[in-house]
């Protein structure tokens, strides 16, 4: 990749950034296709968020991404946001065409990707997330669009677990439900997947539930934590010989949709297994 004049810059927005694996994509996707650009990182304190999406008009960039915790933040400094993001709440991908930014979300897409992409039918299936921020929304709103059964939520605290929870129910045939409650043995016996959309055992080995259940075997789990790439949560999967989604495979679907966004070009499939490669040689 060779930088001048004519290239031109795209950003990650967030806090923390320094593990994002983010730049090794989007570089990777612009010496394929031949596109003049460089991705970085950018570190953000939320004092400073309006003026850096202001900063993506000032440096003529052709967009961003966002990331942990700014996702609904950014919203009300953009020109327009898409309407499936309008109903998600937040976004993850900012386009900057001719000076006004609009705003999409591929969290969602990328994440049923992932699942479709593993040959796992979504239709009537019974499911739980784990959290309830922004990436919960747009997997959330996603699933729902794809006809699953149900969608039950659970988060330490109510407020944004009924908000999902509404959302859903009020624009989607899916029945939605939130609760606070741990997550017991019999929880897990009555649904199909499992998703841990919190930040829980990232760069830890925390773990979202109580690792002590024993639990059904048919249950399909999914963790969007990429780094670990074995996240407690996961390793507690295998351990019951459970199948398992990882995070990274969200994280590349989501950063193919984005680069499409900011390109209008439609990738190839075999760029999902070349990423992968790349982030496997990242962890030796």
């Amino acid at each position: 990749m060779k930088v001048n004049s004519c290239t031109k810059l795209i950003g990650l927005l967030g806090q923390p950034v320094s593990q994002s694996f983010s730049p090794s994509i989007h570089n990777y996707l612009s010496e394929k296709y031949n596109k003049n650009n460089i991705y970085m990182c950018f570190e953000i304190e939320k004092n400073n968020l309006e003026n850096a999406i202001q900063g993506i008009k000032t440096f003529n960039m052709k967009g961003c991404n966002v990331t942990i915790p700014y996702k609904v933040d950014v919203i009300p400094y953009l020109d327009e946001v898409n309407e499936k993001s309008k109903l998600i709440g937040a976004i993850n991908t900012i386009k900057n065409e001719n000076g006004r930014l609009i705003g999409y979300n591929t969290d969602g897409m990328g994440f049923v990707k992932s699942l479709l992409d593993e040959g796992y039918d979504l239709k009537n299936k019974k499911i739980m997330l784990l959290g309830a921020g922004g990436a919960c929304r747009s997997i959330a709103v996603e699933l729902a669009d794809k006809q699953v059964s149900s969608l039950e939520i659970r988060n330490r605290s109510e407020e944004n677990a009924k908000i999902i929870s509404n959302l859903i129910n009020d624009n989607f045939s899916t029945k939605s439900i939130y609760t606070t409650d741990p997550i017991k043995k019999d929880d897990l016996e009555n649904i199909d997947i499992l998703i841990n959309t919190t930040p829980i055992g990232m760069n830890s080995m925390d773990c979202p539930i109580d690792c002590n259940i024993n639990p059904p075997k048919d249950l399909i789990v999914c963790d969007i934590v990429y780094k670990p790439h074995e996240t407690r949560l996961l390793t507690w999967a295998k351990e019951h010989n459970l199948r398992v989604i990882y995070g990274i495979n969200m994280l590349i679907n989501q950063g193919i949709l984005a680069y499409e966004i900011w390109e209008n070009i439609k990738t190839n499939e075999d760029d999902v297994e070349q990423i992968r490669k790349i982030y496997s040689d990242s962890l030796k």
